[in-house]
């Protein structure tokens, strides 16, 4: 058992952080989706394409948060952000696991010398090599499944993990039990989304079994022999990444939709990409509401079992959803761009939260919540002690689930960052950001200039405000640099050599 853990349990027994003792102890379910916009739900978005009745479900019993945000506008980065507390900048781990990268050891250098550590063979023909990333999680973080398996809590994933290879998979990092996760990022083999899956942490199933429904039964299973003991069950999607599959009954339904709407498929230009402006397709569709009903068996399987009144409730998603790229299967709508971009769409996730006793009922918040926040607001809900220097870039968020006005005040204020120094599959550029309010900042790192919106009259960032407000955009500007000081942010280089003309990326 690690150090951190050691000292959490001698604090605790001595009465430094004293635990409730009349009430039951607190269970954990924490649902992440895999590249699910923000819009992509009824309960943020009610003219949604797709059909979400135990999302909404859930909305209707807790909180639905209107300004939450993903750690990262990919994947890995923001699972590692939840599961550690810490930006992926001071982690390290700051693009998806498996892109162009020459570091997959434990450490990285502090500063990047494109002279002595590596010519990035895959970007030779781009402006800037990506800064170097760990491939994996940090052995040495406390993780929030240790951390509350230290305090006697049963510890489940299910689904997706891509936050490393054998030997850094979820059962090496607190979990007692794993089914599915893998360092792949999407259905790793077999028929992907079907049975036989190709999984070495899932079993087959029968011919033609749906993953994600095949997810919530082993999450159910779990859920029932645990009942009478604390848990946490980590709830983690494949769906609805690529490759976009569907059960043929699901597809059948929105093709009708679509035709009874009379919806077509409508792009806007962000270059270098094309950017889908209407919510239409089918199969992505059939592929949002088969995870919605997944969602639906685990609430309902929390009801059946007795544990629903003592049980937390998350549910979130990785980054925005995948508008550019990769057939762009859905609209992000006011919010610009999607997955792999800097702007609100790359960014922008559901949350829904539901903490018995406390949430309000149908309840909304604007406070602004981000990936890092999930472990210290799991942990005080919980009343369990802090790990201050493990989740220190989290804050709990646990006061803005008592009531919509708990979204105001000095918290709302406070800046939130993201750094992805890399080029996204999906047409995004190297690029930095700050939000502080209403306020947003971003740096790109090359190829665009600075950019600053304000969230509240242009929701979309169609109006770049840098000149017209130079002291708000220095005050964000030396809050981003404080960040990447405090974080030590590893930068991109630029390339020597690079392959002319560089018009595309």
């Amino acid at each position: 058992m690690r150090l951190s853990c050691l000292l959490v349990i001698a604090a605790a027994a001595i009465g430094r952080w004293p635990l409730p003792a009349a009430a039951a102890p607190l269970n954990v379910v924490f649902i992440i989706a895999d590249d699910l916009g923000a819009r992509d739900i009824t309960p943020c978005n009610p003219a949604c394409f797709y059909d979400t009745p135990n999302l909404q479900r859930l909305a209707d019993s807790g909180v639905r948060f209107s300004d939450a945000y993903a750690a990262c506008p990919v994947c890995s980065p923001t699972r590692s952000a939840v599961i550690t507390g810490q930006w992926p900048a001071r982690t390290r781990n700051t693009d998806y696991f498996g892109g162009p990268n020459e570091f997959l050891g434990q450490s990285l250098p502090e500063a990047y010398d494109p002279a002595v550590d590596g010519t990035f063979r895959g970007h030779r023909n781009r402006p800037l090599w990506p800064a170097p990333y760990l491939g994996q999680l940090a052995e040495a973080h406390t993780t929030l499944a240790e951390a509350l398996r230290a305090h006697g809590y049963a510890t489940f994933f299910a689904g997706k993990w891509h936050l490393g290879p054998e030997g850094s998979w979820p059962e090496d990092h607190g979990f007692d039990i794993n089914k599915g996760g893998v360092g792949r990022g999407s259905p790793p083999g077999g028929k992907r989304y079907f049975s036989p899956y190709g999984n070495p942490r899932l079993a087959d199933g029968p011919p033609g079994e749906h993953l994600p429904d095949r997810l919530a039964e082993e999450t159910v299973r779990f859920i029932r022999i645990h009942r009478d003991q604390p848990f946490l069950a980590y709830l983690s999607f494949y769906s609805v990444h690529t490759p976009l599959m569907a059960p043929d009954a699901l597809v059948a339904k929105y093709k009708q939709r679509r035709r009874d709407r009379e919806l077509v498929d409508a792009f806007a230009p962000e270059p270098p990409r094309k950017n889908r402006i209407v919510q239409s397709q089918p199969v992505y569709a059939g592929m949002v509401e088969a995870m919605d009903a997944a969602v639906g068996r685990v609430l309902d399987a929390l009801d059946e079992c007795g544990v629903a009144d003592r049980t937390l409730v998350i549910f979130t998603s990785d980054n925005g959803g995948l508008s550019t790229s990769e057939g762009s299967p859905t609209s992000n709508l006011p919010h610009r761009a999607g997955k792999g971009w800097m702007y609100e769409g790359g960014i922008r996730v559901p949350l829904l939260v539901r903490l018995p006793g406390v949430t309000k009922p149908g309840s909304s918040s604007n406070w602004p919540v981000t990936s890092t926040d999930y472990f210290p607001t799991i942990l005080e809900a919980a009343g369990l002690p802090p790990l201050p220097d493990q989740h220190r870039d989290g804050v709990s968020f646990l006061p803005a689930l008592e009531g919509p006005a708990a979204g105001d005040g000095l918290l709302h204020e406070r800046p939130l960052f993201w750094h992805y120094p890399h080029w996204g599959n999906q047409g995004g550029i190297p690029a930095a950001a700050v939000r502080k309010g209403d306020w947003k900042l971003i740096d790109w790192y090359w190829g665009k200039e600075e950019e600053l919106f304000n969230l509240a009259d242009d929701p979309d960032e169609q109006k770049n405000l840098a000149a017209s407000h130079p002291t708000k955009a220095a005050e964000l500007r030396r809050l981003l640099d404080a960040f990447r000081d405090d974080t030590s942010a590893l930068m991109p280089a630029v390339n020597p050599q690079p392959r002319q003309p560089f018009d595309r990326w």
